[in-house]
């Protein structure tokens, strides 16, 4: 498929997902990457037609908060008063979605805060085009660990105990690895076998040095797909889990 295609699908899930839930006044959880951007830019479309009204955003890295900048998006944190902590509803991208609606994200590296924002919000819609979906998550796309710098080989260790192959997150353009938002490294983890994709997700979070780890599995989100004919599919699941 090419790149152009999947950039129009990505437009097309996003707009469909904030015409569908985003209302004025909401709160509003703004996810990072190549599919949650076409979103926040929808948004401020809306806004300055004056179509929405009185969002709070709160964005979940430095590319999304820079983009609201220049888009004019008031912009807050989880801890401001204004939001309290809790969000009505957070909008984002995904690497892989299976049918049950768990994914892998953090690919941009903002894993940290999209879990965050995620699970404080009453309400979660995952935006990407038809290549993202994959029933078996962790064996195709790498899911990010974000770790501790001090504690990189304690860390890989106990993930290779788990069954998994370690790969250090490089940077491009720029000796070294990968650093996060907060000062931290990512390793991404791959799988052999079928996992439990729940399971992981507390296991790996047990580990001493890791931050937070890439499978997002608590959730029940809505699902805006992009096919390749131009149709988004909206899938509903039954609940939080």
């Amino acid at each position: 498929m090419e790149q152009m295609d999947q950039k129009i699908m990505k437009k097309l899930a996003a707009k469909a997902a904030v015409e569908t839930l985003v209302k004025s006044g909401m709160k509003l959880g703004l996810g990072t990457g190549s599919t949650a951007l076409p979103a926040v830019r929808h948004i401020a479309l809306l806004l300055s037609a004056g179509n929405l009204r009185d969002i709070l955003a709160v964005p979940t890295s430095f590319q999304t908060s820079i983009e609201c900048e220049k888009l004019g998006i008031p912009l807050f944190t989880l801890n401001s008063r204004e939001i309290g902590g809790r969000l009505d509803l957070t909008i984002d991208g995904a690497d892989e979605v299976d049918s049950r609606g768990r994914c892998i994200k953090g690919g941009g590296g903002a894993l940290l805060l999209e879990k965050i924002a995620a699970y404080a919000s009453a309400a979660y819609a995952i935006v990407i085009d038809e290549s993202k979906c994959n029933e078996t998550l962790g064996l195709k796309f790498p899911v990010p660990v974000e770790v501790v710098p001090e504690a990189r080989i304690p860390v890989t260790l106990a993930l290779e105990a788990l069954g998994a192959e370690v790969v250090l997150r490089e940077a491009i353009r720029k000796a070294g690895p990968v650093i996060t938002d907060h000062g931290n490294i990512l390793l991404d983890i791959k799988f052999r076998d079928v996992v439990d994709p729940s399971a992981l997700e507390t296991e790996i979070n047990r580990i001493p040095g890791v931050v937070e780890n890439g499978f997002f599995t608590r959730l029940a989100p809505e699902v805006f797909i992009a096919h390749a004919d131009g149709k988004v599919e909206h899938r509903k699941q039954d609940a939080r889990r």
